[in-house]
């Protein structure tokens, strides 16, 4: 194992035993070297590995401390990640929506509040066919922007969210090119909406399972 990996599961065995919390600060760069072993050059970089993933916080001229380790913050290291995706990936990205989002719209029939999915049906009466593609795609994302927040399980909101840029080109893209694209795309979220708003979460999961799956369907046949 590099000395540096070894410096970052030393650091990490310590918050999960308790012995650091979100929020603590770290010892001094000596007393933390010392306390585990390690030198303080292969310490430096193991902290400025975690704070790139944002594990831990480093205030020039305050200190180290462990961040909040809340879902989405640890989690926008993936998003970066993501938009270096090449357009050959785009479909397993497509994979992964057709797992997850089924799933969410499903939990979120069960969670979101009556003013939520009546929120969400006003959201997509914002639409009509007519609109441009660039307005559609932008109301399609807050659609299941929405609906994964609905969850009220910010691992998979982040995770949903994600998955949402390297896809929005293909999106565009279909809305071009698919005759009645438009027209499909507001039905399957209509019924969708539909579904959560009876609190029918098979029913939700269903559409979405169609939705998601047509779009991926389409993208595999243009490719």
């Amino acid at each position: 194992m590099a000395v540096t990996d070894e410096a970052m599961d030393k650091i990490k065995d310590m918050m999960v035993t308790g012995a650091l919390k979100p929020g603590d600060g770290l010892p001094k760069e000596a007393d933390r070297a010392a306390d585990l072993g390690l030198s303080r050059n292969s310490l430096r970089a193991a902290v400025r590995a975690l704070a790139l993933i944002n594990i831990l916080d480093v205030r020039q001229g305050d200190g180290t401390y462990v961040t909040s380790l809340e879902p989405q913050l640890l989690l926008e290291a993936l998003s970066f990640v993501t938009d270096f995706h090449r357009d050959d990936t785009v479909l397993q990205f497509f994979e992964v929506r057709r797992i997850l989002e089924p799933s969410a719209a499903s939990l979120a029939a069960l969670r979101m509040s009556d003013e939520e999915l009546a929120g969400l049906g006003l959201l997509l009466d914002e639409i009509t066919p007519e609109a441009s593609v660039e307005d559609l795609v932008a109301n399609d994302l807050e659609f299941h922007r929405r609906i994964a927040a609905g969850t009220g399980n910010t691992v998979l909101c982040s995770l949903i969210d994600s998955m949402s840029a390297p896809t929005t080109r293909a999106r565009v893209w279909r809305g071009l090119t698919q005759e009645g694209a438009r027209e499909r795309t507001l039905a399957e979220h209509h019924a969708i909406q539909a579904a959560m708003a009876a609190r029918d979460p098979e029913a939700a999961r269903a559409w979405a399972t169609v939705h998601i799956n047509g779009i991926e369907q389409w993208l595999r046949d243009a490719l």
